[in-house]
């Protein structure tokens, strides 16, 4: 299993790739298999793989009912996905701590290189975060 702060390799070509198709494309679900339980909260765009994965990755509540709901499942769903958000708001402050490095910045366009410069900053952004850091006192 990967260790906290890696990221999966950028796909060649121009088009577009949903979220979940790269998640299934790059072995993420054969990774979860055979390494150690690990809860991955994930956006919409994996909405599916939770039944794939045992419940290992955790989606934002999918609606049941489109049309006419009661009210009770209005509430229901809203404080669901209230608390998934708040849980997964540390994934998103992570992802907008690597798009603020330069060196991520300036690859727009540019892919020869992007795999391994965002291994890089991942690594560097999980050094940073998991260092000790001594401890002031004010006198």
């Amino acid at each position: 299993m990967p260790p906290a702060g890696s990221c999966s390799a950028a796909r060649p070509g121009p088009a577009a790739c949903p979220d979940i198709t790269q998640a299934r494309e790059s072995g993420l679900i054969d990774l979860l298999d055979t390494g150690p339980w690990v809860e991955i909260l994930a956006d919409a765009g994996y909405q599916g793989l939770g039944a794939q994965t045992g419940g290992q990755v955790v989606t934002p509540p999918h609606r049941k009912f489109r049309k006419n709901p009661p009210p009770w499942y209005e509430e229901m769903h809203a404080q669901a996905k209230h608390a998934h958000s708040s849980r997964r708001i540390r994934v998103e402050h992570g992802i907008a701590h690597l798009k603020n490095w330069k060196a991520l910045a300036r690859h727009h366009g540019r892919r020869e290189q992007l795999p391994e410069t965002v291994q890089a900053v991942a690594a560097l952004v999980s050094h940073q975060q998991n260092a000790t850091r001594p401890l002031t006192h004010a006198a």
